[in-house]
């Protein structure tokens, strides 16, 4: 998505912007509230709530969900969180935790 649709090409030349630096701030900002990822975290538990720690970071954006292990060493792109969920609970028992709390404000496949 662009500020304004359609608008995809570079501004040549001496181009006017259109608009002042505030409203630009403001769509902007906008921008980036309507096409941020939804962050979360996959938490290894050990025992029954013995211990638990976060085993990788992933990013759920509208079309993909993006997962980094916290060593960096695993880098994975899945198609939704249910198959962040059905991978990673082979290793044992993960939880998913949404860094912002509670659950995302859309719905994944």
């Amino acid at each position: 998505m662009t500020l304004h649709e359609g608008s995809n090409d570079t501004p040549q030349g001496d181009a006017e912007p259109l608009l002042s630096e505030e409203e630009f701030a403001e769509e902007v900002r906008a921008l980036v509230a309507d096409e941020a990822p939804q962050v979360f975290a996959l938490v290894e538990e050990y025992g029954e709530r013995l211990n638990g720690w976060i085993a990788a970071w992933g990013m759920a954006f509208d079309d993909h969900v993006e997962v980094v292990s916290v060593n960096g060493a695993l880098r994975m792109t899945f198609d939704s969180i249910a198959d962040v969920q059905r991978r990673f609970s082979r290793r044992g028992k993960i939880r998913l935790v949404w860094a912002a709390g509670g659950e995302p404000a859309f719905q994944r496949r």
